[in-house]
């Protein structure tokens, strides 16, 4: 089993509710869920002129593959209503492979550690709240680290844990 960490967004329709069926249709992927942050909700960043996010990361356990998991993540972006119109732009739900283990994966379908990661509060301060010293594979540096630099970014707790 590797554990993985996932980031989780929304922001059109019942964000909650996708948020909430996405990591049921986790579970029963073969993804056991061991942290969950709470929710967040986060101001746009690439594509401003869109409703806010709500965000969370969870940690989990698998014995899938990154390639698998990716392909799972994606079957639950779609059957969830995702469809891919616009870099950055709305979107029912997202599901986002953060961290594998310690693994550092370069191809055309998928990049880990996220390459926009230490660029990303929405992700970082959900993450930080499950595993602040957890280092990134490649730079070295920690969550909280990579955090403390993005504090220009809009986002808020909600105290809600799905």
């Amino acid at each position: 089993m590797k554990t993985v960490y996932l980031a989780l967004g929304s922001n059109l329709g019942d964000r909650e509710d996708r948020l909430r069926k996405a990591i049921q249709r986790l579970e029963a992927a073969e993804v056991h869920i061991v942290k969950q942050s709470q929710v967040y909700e986060t101001e746009p960043q690439d594509v401003r002129d869109q409703p806010w996010f709500l965000n969370l990361v969870i940690e989990v356990e698998t014995a899938l593959f990154p390639m698998q998991l990716l392909s799972r993540t994606q079957k639950i972006e779609r059957d969830l209503g995702r469809q891919r119109l616009r870099a950055g732009g709305p979107r029912t739900v997202d599901i986002d492979i953060v961290f594998y283990g310690r693994f550092v994966i370069q191809t055309p379908q998928l990049q880990i550690p996220h390459p926009r990661l230490a660029e990303r509060r929405f992700v970082l301060e959900p993450l930080a709240a499950i595993a602040p010293d957890l280092r990134h594979p490649v730079t070295g540096r920690t969550v909280r680290e990579m955090l403390a630099e993005t504090q220009a970014q809009r986002v808020r707790p909600t105290g809600v844990i799905l």
